[in-house]
């Protein structure tokens, strides 16, 4: 039986890897073993980044209501917990968005929240 050769998936394996390794600085971008390397923790930096970034927003969501709830004299969690006793439902990214671009109407829901309290 004839030996099969494996040069062509070899070149498209290296030709993939360096294709994701575009843009790379110097080496990294044309030598196979070292766009290897680069690649392999691109992607684990990537994978990671993917869950911090749920992590950073929810943080930033938080800063923003509770700069928005200290302009209106109540701090951060005791607005929370006016919210949630007056029964509004909003999630944090919702909120937000509302102390950022409407004060407002985040004005008018500090006043329930105190009310509920």
């Amino acid at each position: 039986m004839a030996r099969i050769k494996g040069a062509l998936m070899t070149r498209k394996r290296r030709k993939k890897i360096i294709g994701l390794a575009k843009g790379y600085w110097g080496t990294k971008s044309t030598h196979y073993k070292v766009a290897n390397q680069q690649v392999m923790k691109s992607l684990k930096y990537a994978y990671v980044s993917r869950r911090l970034k749920k992590r950073d927003f929810r943080k930033l969501w938080i800063t923003r209501i509770s700069a928005g709830c200290k302009a209106n004299g109540v701090n951060y969690s005791r607005f929370m917990n006016g919210l949630k006793k007056a029964g509004v439902v909003l999630n944090r990214k919702v909120l937000a968005d509302i102390a950022y671009s409407d004060p407002a109407g985040f004005a008018k829901l500090v006043e329930t929240a105190k009310a509920a309290l």
